[in-house]
């Protein structure tokens, strides 16, 4: 049941009763009708800007369609009241049977809320994809938090989603792990590491160097690095992955796919890319303009060969090959989405740090290119993530060895807290993550405050076990914060929808919260008014009155999934 989009379905129904009727004419566009809680829930419970959208393509003033349409919506036995407001504008309010009706359908249903937007389609989600250089630090964990719960969602929402990681493993950042590990190798071999400036200094690479031991004995060391270069690269780059793999399984994430960088390179799918790309004239040879302001004292005008993307939409166009016949980075880029694409996804989701910004519209350019504007491309940017312990902010560098991992996190506050703490902003907003403030248990504290009110139903429905309370799915809904509550219900179905179109799943967690302030509310009238409690001294009334809070369950705990979050059957 999804009571937004149902009533939707009769405001629609109604204006093709009226254009029968010769009140509106016929061939009117009406994907933009909507039907959302008004602004202020003094108005009503659902509200329609029918009117407002068809005005001028149908010729009328909006207040003389919405006053035909209200008549209408009034006749339907689930809309109690239908009003105009303002200059055009439609405040419904429905019959109390309606809720009551909205809370056995929660009950009932499989899994209430779900969707059938994305019908099947494929939707690729790339997301972590750091660089295997090094354990997963604070930062990687909110892109990880971010594109595990997206993918979900996605999935809540009727698409057929592939969680996919891509290997940084092509470029000269993992030569330097090489050599990093291979200091370590001789460490263990009793020598002492020449860890120069550049080199990854963290401890982490310890364990590396004693396998290596382990395995090559000291047959490398006197060996020059052109020998032992790659079977390091390969050997530490495995390391890296593993602990990478754990790291993301100590946060729940668990991907679908791992694509390498690597595996672009000497295969020929670089050039199938670029030559798609060619075949439809869009590789040139030319020169690009200098870069707007102070010129860098190294630039000179020099011919390269280029992606005209700004035939879809970018800025300028694009080197591909430098002038020496190597590929630039966004070759293989291009490359692996060009990949994507003939995997047949209908879309793609690329999940990048704050600091890939300029990448954007030509990663953009190039998915619509390769698939003659077919297949959807959209980029989420992650912004940082400033951590504060003790009041002040723990400062990081890997290059100095000196980061806070995502294992740290992890164990310090669990898994639970870390995803849905990094999900309480947009993924493009800063997020500071207070290590005091999120095992706070208050209202300040939305993790605690949404995991309480799920254990607090659970208390309950342990309580109407032990008192032989009969449940049932019919609720009995008479005050005005049991109405509260049930709307917030209802508008479940249309949030999941939205956030899913918008690719937002923070959505989910703010609506949570405000699911759960509405519970506690009802819980706390209950301390003043006894008639509002859900265990009663009759047992019937208790097993209608405890529908309710059952409906908030179900709808936290699909809430919480999405998000990763296990919910809490008590709080300790």
């Amino acid at each position: 049941m999804n009571l937004f989009a149902d009533i939707r379905s009769l405001v629609l129904t109604s204006l093709e009763a009226m254009v029968a009727e010769g009140l509106l004419p016929a061939g009117l566009e009406t994907a933009n009708v909507a039907v959302e809680p008004p602004r202020d829930a003094l108005h009503g419970d659902m509200a329609t800007n029918a009117a407002m959208v068809l005005a001028k393509p149908a010729g009328k003033k909006p207040r003389d369609i919405a006053d035909a349409l209200v008549v209408k919506l009034a006749a339907d036995p689930r809309v109690a009241v239908a009003e105009v407001a303002g200059p055009g504008f439609i405040n419904m309010r429905l019959e109390g049977d309606v809720w009551g009706a909205l809370v056995q359908a929660v009950l009932k249903a499989d899994s209430f809320g779900t969707s059938t937007m994305g019908g099947g389609k494929k939707v690729n989600v790339e997301y972590v994809s750091a660089n295997p250089t090094g354990p997963m630090h604070v930062g990687h964990t909110r892109g990880a938090v971010f594109g595990d719960a997206l993918a979900s969602l996605l999935d809540f929402a009727g698409y057929d989603v592939t969680r996919e990681y891509y290997i940084n493993d092509g470029g000269a950042q993992v030569d330097v792990l090489a050599r990093s590990a291979f200091e370590r190798y001789r460490e263990a071999n009793g020598l002492s590491p020449e860890l120069a400036e550049g080199l990854y200094p963290g401890d982490y690479l310890v364990p590396v160097g004693e396998a290596l031991k382990e395995k090559y004995g000291d047959s490398l060391l006197d060996q020059p690095e052109e020998v032992w270069l790659q079977d390091v690269r390969l050997f530490a780059t495995e390391a890296m992955m593993d602990m990478i793999r754990a790291d993301l399984k100590s946060l729940g994430v668990e991907m679908d796919s791992f694509f390498s960088e690597k595996s672009l390179y000497d295969t020929g799918l670089i050039e199938a890319a670029i030559g798609e790309l060619k075949d439809k004239g869009l590789i040139y040879r030319g020169t690009l303009e200098p870069p707007k302001g102070k010129l860098p004292e190294d630039w000179e005008p020099r011919e390269q060969t280029l992606f005209r993307s700004t035939a879809h939409g970018d800025d300028v166009d694009r080197p591909i090959q430098k002038s020496d016949g190597a590929w630039t980075y966004f070759a293989p880029d291009i490359a692996y989405h060009y990949n994507k694409v003939k995997r047949g996804f209908d879309e793609i989701i690329d999940i990048f740090g704050a600091d890939h910004g300029g990448y954007v519209k030509r990663m953009k350019a190039a998915v619509s290119a390769l698939s003659d504007g077919k297949v959807a491309c959209d980029i989420k940017l992650i912004q940082l993530v400033k951590l504060i312990k003790d009041g002040q902010e723990m400062k990081m560098s890997k290059r100095a060895g000196t980061f806070v991992t995502l294992r740290d996190v992890v164990e310090e506050v669990g898994a639970d807290v870390t995803r849905f703490v990094m999900l309480t902003r947009k993924n493009d907003a800063p997020l500071d993550f207070d290590f005091d403030k999120v095992m706070e248990q208050s209202k300040d504290n939305p993790v605690f405050y949404v995991q309480y009110a799920h254990a607090r139903v659970q208390s309950v429905l342990r309580k109407a076990h032990d008192a032989g309370v009969t449940l049932t799915d019919v609720a009995n809904l008479t005050d005005d914060a049991e109405i509260t509550l049930a709307r917030k219900l209802a508008d479940w179905p249309r949030q999941v929808e939205i956030a899913a179109k918008g690719h937002e799943p923070h959505r989910i967690a703010f609506y949570l919260y405000e699911l759960a302030s509405d519970f506690h509310a009802l819980w706390n009238k209950g301390n003043d008014k006894p008639q509002l409690r859900f265990l009663q001294d009759d047992l019937a009334a208790s097993s209608a009155k405890i529908a309710l809070p059952r409906a908030v369950a179900v709808v936290i705990s699909a809430g919480l999934g999405i998000l990763g979050v296990t919910p809490a059957n008590e709080m300790r």
